[in-house]
């Protein structure tokens, strides 16, 4: 029997040559991002500057602003508050950075961006965090499990680091490190992570709490601060035996996730500083709940994600308030 009269779906990926030929230049990009955010070419639902729709009328003339809305009585084009916002960055250069974002599994380095794209290392860094923002989506519906939890930890390894850094660095293990938390759902495959202030009991449970729903089941390792968590049907393994695998017992999804990040941060961004950190992981969560659908239903849901958040040159270099490590 066939895959497709299984019933089964096979993602649909993109080339480089068809890439090109769907955005040949920024109008063809523009027209394509217009219809992804307004569901029509030249015709916005609202205006994104005070949301009241009625009074919007094209003004091509008055490019790149060339939508006029009649109630706040400002221009604003398809880039108006969303990641975009106030960019130079041509329309076909962002379609390309929107494809290469999705469909690279262990990230784009701006570096890359520079290269590909024609623009500088600067501005393909500041685009880069803008899709990182794009991607930022806390807040979703819980998690019913089976669910499987587990931490991780970030950092430079000792022997890398400077003589007078390493003197700082007192004590073994996760010393001088920063915990990440994530949790896999094995009905969905969908991954969420955030950076945690410990991997103290209340922190850990907490987080499990606030995203798997009471009742479901739930796998860990044999952490401290895993058994006593109330609602769940827990069970864990034991690594410090050389127990991974105990019949449906197992965390090697959620570690399989942690293994993808952790060769992009070698690999391909050699460093996380903590102020952004978080946004490193939002991306590759995002990414990998993303990953089943088709390239091109990628690049739509990431537009869509696009919208209502602006970041500024002077937002992204301000202290984003992680100096303890937690999302706030």
């Amino acid at each position: 029997m066939s895959q497709k009269a299984l019933g089964k779906h096979f993602r649909k990926g993109i080339s480089l040559i068809e890439i090109t030929r769907m955005f040949p230049n920024d109008h063809v990009a523009e027209a394509w991002f217009e219809k992804q955010r307004w569901g029509a070419v030249g015709k916005p639902s609202t205006c994104p500057i005070c949301s009241k729709s009625g009074k919007i009328s094209s003004v091509p003339s008055r490019k790149p602003l060339p939508y006029w809305c009649g109630s706040c009585r400002r221009n604003f084009s398809v880039k108006t508050n969303s990641v975009m916002h106030r960019s130079h960055i041509g329309y076909q250069k962002w379609a390309m950075a929107i494809y290469l974002w999705t469909t690279t599994l262990k990230g784009v380095s701006s570096m890359k961006l520079h290269r590909d794209l024609e623009i500088t290392q600067k501005s393909a860094y500041f685009m880069a965090q803008r899709l990182r923002k794009a991607w930022d989506v806390s807040g979703l519906e819980k998690m019913i499990g089976p669910a499987e939890a587990d931490e991780t930890y970030m950092g430079g390894k000792r022997r890398n680091m400077s003589n007078a850094k390493r003197k700082t660095q007192t004590g073994q293990g996760a010393v001088g490190k920063v915990a990440v938390a994530g949790i896999k759902d094995r009905k969905s495959n969908r991954v969420v992570a955030n950076v945690v202030g410990s991997t103290e009991k209340d922190t850990l449970q907490g987080f499990i709490k606030d995203n798997v729903e009471t009742g479901s089941e739930l796998y860990t390792d044999e952490h401290a601060s895993y058994p006593g968590i109330d609602g769940y049907s827990h069970k864990s393994v034991r690594h410090s035996c050389n127990e991974y695998v105990k019949g449906v017992v197992h965390t090697n999804g959620v570690e399989s996730f942690w293994a993808m990040f952790k060769r992009a941060h070698k690999g391909t961004y050699h460093k996380m500083s903590l102020k952004y950190l978080q946004r490193y992981v939002d991306e590759f969560t995002t990414r990998h709940n993303l990953r089943s659908s088709d390239t091109a239903k990628m690049m739509q849901d990431t537009v869509a994600m696009m919208d209502g958040k602006r970041l500024t040159y002077a937002d992204l270099i301000a202290d984003s308030g992680l100096e303890s490590g937690a999302r706030k």
